[in-house]
């Protein structure tokens, strides 16, 4: 059974910083896709970044050039550096696992509980 805890949410201004982490139980990290979905209150759950088993990463046109994924397999940990944070950056986020990696939620078999991220103007 595959868990996930989310970390690191809160508040920031716009233009600001947060770093989300996500504790993952053991061989999480190095066998499977593991991503961040975020949802926003009245919106579908989108897929923000997506790192595989090998470590390559995708990103959604909203994400690029502003927030970085990336892993540590040895402890079994997901990031999400996001900078230069938008209003619209404001959203529950999510690490999700998956045996392949796809921005479909629906590909994604666990979930994380989530984190809520706010960013203010």
């Amino acid at each position: 059974q595959v868990e996930l805890v989310e970390s690191g949410g809160g508040s920031a201004p716009a233009g600001g910083s947060l770093r989300l982490s996500c504790a993952a139980s053991a061989y999480t990290a190095s066998g499977y896709c593991m991503a961040w979905f975020r949802q926003a209150p009245g919106k579908e759950r989108e897929g923000v970044a997506i790192i595989s088993s090998e470590g390559y990463g995708s990103y959604s046109e909203s994400a690029k050039g502003r927030f970085t994924i990336s892993k540590d397999n040895a402890k079994n940990a997901l990031y999400l550096q996001m900078t230069s944070l938008k209003v619209e950056d404001t959203a529950m986020y999510f690490c999700a696992a998956s045996i392949r990696c796809g921005w479909d939620p629906a590909r994604y078999s666990y979930w994380g509980q989530g984190t809520q991220v706010t960013v203010s103007s």
